[in-house]
């Protein structure tokens, strides 16, 4: 059987900051963060030289990812193919000797420009794909976080800005200083709430979107039950309310939804998922991660697949009669999300 390579690219931004990226990224985050037990650190490497031999060409992490370690691995494991693939990373959270401060951001112009220089060195690389602001510090205004990208631009360092979790008008004050390439945000058919406000600007304004757990957090490829058990010292999905066991149980009739769509086209529900996000908007770009190579198998072949209007309806049709369950963060998580 041919192994499935991404062919197809999109384009993140527009004008001189565009992106010219896969179809399909991948989110190293899991890899050694927020995903239970760490994975043999070799068998990622070659996990993530398999995604790059086969076209995938825009690679996520961040510092605040082990912190700094998930960094480290994707700087280690790409740098044979610096050439060809895009890193990208964010920046924003305070972490001071290796450490990350729990819940404490710093989007100071100085911390941003060490945490530009300290991303560099862990990355390899000679510049920064796409820099991302991870979450909005309500300490320093949008502008100076701007503003000091948009000198590290300037001076080489950075090759484009990007914003995480931001609402629209945070998009628009950001975007006036700097032009934003890309916003990353949480988007999947358990939570669209981008669409609502944030996708008619980022239309407007020629940007991409880079949507993270695209599988919200692997539950759509249809693996996790009531039964599952998150580690709660490396497992973040532990402490989010959606993934409590009674959440779960009552959620797991999407996953059901998505696999009597699927049946009929060939397709597995987290292959349902990405072809539906892909057909939204030429401009998205979704980075579903994993730690193995039957599960990026599985992600890759969705890059090929093209639903049809009809199809998006019936889909979405079908998911709006689910009542989901649970929110998809914390109290203490979700005062960090703009809105």
């Amino acid at each position: 059987m041919n192994l499935p390579v991404v062919t197809r690219q999109r384009v993140l931004g527009s004008g001189s900051l565009r992106m010219e990226v896969s179809a399909l990224g991948f989110g190293v985050m899991g890899m050694s963060y927020n995903r239970g037990v760490h994975p043999d650190r070799k068998a990622m490497i070659e996990l993530l030289h398999q995604a790059a031999e086969r076209g995938v060409t825009l690679f996520d992490t961040a510092q605040v990812y082990g912190p700094l370690i998930n960094e480290e691995l994707a700087g280690e494991a790409l740098h044979p193919y610096r050439h060809t693939v895009n890193i990208t990373t964010k920046f924003g959270h305070r972490i001071v000797n290796g450490k990350y401060i729990d819940g404490e951001l710093d989007s100071t112009p100085q911390n941003i420009r060490r945490m530009a220089e300290e991303s560099l060195r862990r990355l390899r690389v000679e510049a920064i794909e796409l820099f991302y602001l991870h979450r909005l510090d309500p300490a320093v205004p949008i502008e100076d976080v701007a503003g000091t990208v948009k000198d590290l631009i300037r001076e080489g360092k950075v090759r484009r800005f990007g914003l995480c979790e931001v609402s629209a008008r945070t998009i628009r004050r950001a975007h006036a200083v700097q032009p934003v390439t890309a916003v990353q945000s949480e988007y999947h058919l358990m939570w669209r709430e981008q669409e609502k406000e944030v996708f008619p600007v980022l239309q407007e304004l020629g940007i991409g979107f880079v949507p993270y757990s695209p599988l919200n957090r692997g539950f759509l490829g249809g693996g996790i039950t009531e039964y599952t058990r998150f580690d709660a010292g490396n497992d973040n999905r532990a402490t989010l309310p959606r993934f409590a066991p009674d959440a779960i149980r009552a959620n797991l009739t999407i996953v059901e939804v998505l696999n009597s769509f699927g049946k009929t086209r060939g397709l597995t529900s987290a292959q349902v998922a990405l072809a539906w996000m892909m057909a939204k908007a030429p401009w998205i770009v979704p980075i579903p991660g994993t730690t193995k190579l039957a599960h990026l198998d599985e992600n890759l072949r969705a890059a090929d697949v093209t639903l049809t209007p009809a199809d998006i309806q019936e889909l979405e049709a079908a998911v709006s009669r689910i009542r989901i369950v649970g929110d998809r963060y914390p109290a203490s998580l979700q005062k960090q999300v703009e809105s």
